[in-house]
């Protein structure tokens, strides 16, 4: 069976439980795959790759947000109201 690495990056487990902040800081801000038997076990992601994630991710949920009100019936409002 043919796995995905999603990464460019891997290690085997054996190696980043020997030192796992060294597999870290040698991947240059990358995610790294951690492989356990030759299949991908879990990915390593440094902290700025993540937020960079997380940030994509809840752009993407607004626009969904933002794409399903676009057909709503728009409400005048006038700011002197509030």
């Amino acid at each position: 069976m043919t796995m995905r690495v999603l990464t460019n990056i891997s290690v085997s487990l054996t190696e980043f439980k020997a030192n796992p902040m060294n597999v870290v800081g040698k991947s240059n801000g990358e995610a790294v795959a951690v492989l356990n038997g030759n299949k991908t076990a879990f990915y390593c992601v440094p902290v700025e790759e993540f937020e960079r994630m997380i940030d994509k991710l809840e752009a993407l949920e607004l626009l969904t947000v933002a794409k399903e009100r676009e057909s709503e019936e728009s409400i005048s409002v006038n700011i002197d109201d509030l």
